[in-house]
């Protein structure tokens, strides 16, 4: 889990960020992305202790991915940074760009800039430091496993506050994906301000919405 991480730090390149994104398929809420850098010496001696097992968190039980999420925040030795980018963003500028300005901001919000960064999946442009895409990394590299720990956990919690504001959609339990139970409740209420408009089952339910409206106002 530390291959890629020992090829950077052998370059001289000590600060080396994992990065990683929560939340690019769901039909409501942002998208969350998390940079996570472990000092040598701390990942070195934590994998095989504190964070032995850690993964993709979505390999990962609920309780187990909050147990990390915890041990992460806490620990002296790991510095992380979270960036966002909101529904009207997404719209805006599509998934895929939002997704790359979420994990520009999470880079961006470390403490100290980083000297490389290890990127889950695709290449993403304009990052601030040299950057490597892994495929499959969330399973093959400790930083961004510890990064989309803390992006799914922090997402989750963000769509668990929005259920308080409409609790007619399920956001705790779905976290926005599109569920039969989330389908059947777009199609009773229509989409609210967090829903992703840009999405084809959101924007079909949008557009009937808008044509019923249209007809009863007629």
């Amino acid at each position: 889990m530390l291959t890629f991480e020992r090829e950077e730090w052998t370059r001289g390149r000590r600060r080396v960020g994992g990065v990683d994104e929560a939340g690019r398929g769901p039909l409501a809420g942002p998208v969350v992305a998390v940079c996570v850098v472990f000092e040598p010496a701390v990942a070195e001696f934590e994998q095989a202790a504190l964070f032995r097992g850690l993964t993709d968190s979505k390999r990962l039980s609920h309780r187990t991915r909050a147990l990390f999420y915890e041990r992460l925040l806490a620990h002296p030795g790991v510095c992380y940074g979270i960036g966002e980018a909101s529904r009207e963003e997404i719209d805006t500028l599509n998934i895929l760009h939002a997704t790359w300005l979420a994990m520009r901001r999470a880079v961006a919000a470390l403490a100290e800039p980083p000297d490389a960064l290890l990127v889950d999946g695709l290449p993403v442009p304009e990052l601030p430091a040299p950057s490597r895409a892994i495929v499959g990394g969330d399973r093959l590299s400790l930083s961004i496993s510890a990064a989309s720990v803390i992006a799914k956990v922090t997402r989750d919690r963000r769509m668990e506050e929005l259920e308080c504001q409409w609790p007619q959609y399920g956001f705790a339990r779905h976290k926005g994906y599109g569920t039969a139970a989330h389908l059947a409740a777009l199609d009773r209420w229509g989409p609210c301000p967090e829903h992703r408009l840009s999405f084809r089952p959101v924007a079909c339910r949008h557009a009937a919405a808008r044509s019923h409206a249209t007809l009863c106002a007629g």
